[in-house]
């Protein structure tokens, strides 16, 4: 699924969550930050709020936007995990976040049991003859 979203002087966060209740993996990855239309020559700092693994809240910049020397970024699909809330935490924006959202469904442990192929079952491949001269 496709992310995108837009941070502005009066929209300064955003922020992804999924059901509590939802047993799937969830993976955000962020892949392009960048001015839009109307952006002030300003540096637009946008940060990304989560939480570590004591549950305490982090805020860690991911992107400075400055319109005249850096207006788009590539986070290379820089992955989070749900929650996290986008901020931006200097400037007015607008900045524009777009990436994609990976929902990978857990499979029923007893379906796993039984897909597993025995020794006996598995087939043997031929081995690998030298090239012929």
């Amino acid at each position: 699924l496709l992310l995108g979203c837009e941070l502005t002087a009066s929209t300064k966060s955003y922020t992804f969550q999924v059901d509590e209740e939802d047993d799937s993996d969830h993976i955000l990855a962020l892949s392009v930050v960048c001015l839009t239309d109307g952006a002030k020559d300003e540096c637009n700092v946008v940060e990304v709020v989560g939480r570590n693994h004591e549950n305490q809240e982090i805020a860690v910049p991911v992107a400075n936007l400055k319109l005249s020397c850096q207006p788009l970024l590539s986070l290379d699909n820089f992955k989070l995990q749900p929650p996290v809330t986008f901020r931006l935490a200097a400037g007015s924006g607008p900045v524009h976040l777009a990436g994609w959202h990976r929902i990978t469904h857990r499979e029923d442990a007893s379906f796993e049991e039984d897909d597993d192929l025995s020794e006996e079952d598995e087939e043997e491949l031929p081995p690998i003859m030298p090239a012929k001269k």
